[in-house]
């Protein structure tokens, strides 16, 4: 069973967001102005939408934490969606229903790429609206305040968990970011598309302004680096206890991943063996185990090693198009386009901070069911005499 558990509701024009998060010690220091800021990492971007102008997400704490500390019980999060009265307001009956005409109207022409056909299909709905709405984007707001109190504990211990963008479109760095690169791109929130080198950043943008231009979208890769992490999270004893399976879950859940790789594995698959496995060294000084290089991404049988965790995510051009594809009505069956919801041209370093969060929560769990604890002081003792058994081995 799990230690560290979360779940997330609400529909993207409802009333707000919400998540739900238990497991995590007491006495673990909650600093909401960190949490505010991983939300507000989550709506920039060059090429994001107009929405992002209007929700200024900041959480709410309804449960779970007094005097700025978290006391042992659930932890319950909210987020207003600001605009849920004139667009939504789903708890009148439709006939009181006082919003836009897009709102009041069933929506039957499902997007192709989205939720939209397969949800009213399994729903039996012919209104793909009921689908879409929790389908959207909009509910990664409430996992990466989740995710942000996930990152606020393993900050205790040293661990840190960013991102950077490797690729929009046809534009690609070509080249590893180091550590100390992607700190510094993290923590300038000015950074367009948070892409270490700034000539392959400009491209990016270029690729941005052609499909808006054109009334497209386009995709990306994404890298989530988890810096700190102890050797040992993890098991090979049984399949689903393997790490490496339930980061690429979390990744892959979220909206347009479409492919997840761990390390240089996409590479690794085309190469030999000796080009590709990291070889073992021993450091004297830090009394630690080393590898000479990282195409396993910090992880091996299921057990992180010591190394950084690297993870990249495949994100798919957005399923919403302003030039819009053509589809096949719910109701009448009869070709037509497809149905446009305000949206998004680009969203990969978005997606890149909800993988953060994601990762943050499934590191953590794995951390707390290695070392337990039932408040932040008896999870640090535990840690310490685990490190103490590294330092003696």
């Amino acid at each position: 069973m799990k230690r560290l558990r979360f779940v997330t509701a609400g529909e993207s024009h409802g009333a707000g967001i919400i998540a739900w998060l238990s497991g995590l010690p007491a006495d673990l220091p909650v600093d909401l102005e960190r949490v505010n800021r991983e939300l507000r990492r989550r709506q920039l971007g060059y090429g994001r939408g107009g929405r992002q102008k209007i929700e200024k997400d900041t959480v709410e704490v309804i449960a779970g934490v007094r005097h700025g500390r978290t006391i042992g019980a659930p932890i319950a999060l909210r987020l207003e969606n600001r605009e849920w009265e004139k667009r939504w307001k789903q708890a009148l009956p439709v006939e009181d229903f006082e919003g836009s005409e897009e709102f009041r109207r069933p929506l039957t022409a499902p997007r192709p790429g989205h939720a939209d056909l397969a949800g009213a299909l399994k729903f039996n709905w012919h209104d793909a609206r009921y689908v879409l709405e929790r389908a959207s984007a909009r509910e990664t707001a409430a996992r990466t305040a989740a995710g942000a109190f996930a990152k606020l504990l393993l900050g205790e211990f040293g661990v840190e968990i960013l991102s950077h963008v490797i690729a929009v479109g046809h534009a690609r760095l070509e080249r590893a970011a180091t550590w100390e690169e992607i700190q510094a791109i993290c923590g300038n929130l000015d950074s367009p598309l948070r892409c270490v080198d700034a000539e392959t950043e400009a491209r990016m943008m270029a690729e941005v302004d052609a499909v808006l231009r054109a009334g497209n979208s386009v995709g990306g890769i994404f890298e989530v680096v988890a810096h700190g992490v102890l050797p040992g999270l993890g098991s090979h004893a049984q399949w689903d206890e393997k790490l490496d399976g339930g980061l690429a879950q979390a990744v892959m859940s979220i909206q347009a991943v479409k492919a997840v790789e761990i390390g240089s594995g996409i590479q690794n698959a085309v190469s030999y063996g000796s080009e590709v496995q990291d070889t073992i060294t021993y450091d004297a000084e830090r009394r630690r185990f080393a590898r000479s290089s990282n195409h396993a991404g910090g992880l091996e049988g299921g057990i992180t090693n010591g190394e950084d965790v690297v993870l990249r995510g495949y994100l798919k051009p957005i399923s919403t198009l302003r030039r819009a594809l053509g589809t096949a009505d719910l109701e009448t069956k009869q070709a037509v386009e497809a149905a446009y919801e305000r949206s998004d041209v680009c969203v990969v370093p978005a997606a890149g901070v909800v993988a953060e969060a994601m990762v943050a929560l499934v590191l953590a769990d794995a951390f707390l069911e290695k070392f337990g604890g039932d408040s932040l002081g008896e999870t640090k003792r535990n840690v310490s005499g685990y490190r103490r058994q590294l330092d003696e081995f």
